[in-house]
């Protein structure tokens, strides 16, 4: 199982990686460069499944 990600912000493309929790979706991630505040896109589960490298811990088990 992956656990690093790299989120890329869709307001600035700002690129970071981010170690991503293994029980639950992360609903929301602020963009540390320009303050965005991500929110998964309406087919997504989580932040990480919309907008990072790598499918969420959950979604990577099933």
């Amino acid at each position: 199982m992956k656990l690093q990600s790299i989120i890329t912000c869709p307001e600035c493309g700002f690129e970071k990686e981010e170690t991503m929790p293994t029980n639950y979706c992360q609903l929301k991630y602020k963009c540390t460069k320009c303050g965005y505040i991500m929110k998964p896109k309406n087919s997504d589960c989580c932040i990480y499944c919309s907008y990072g490298t790598e499918k969420c811990p959950p979604l990577q088990v099933k």
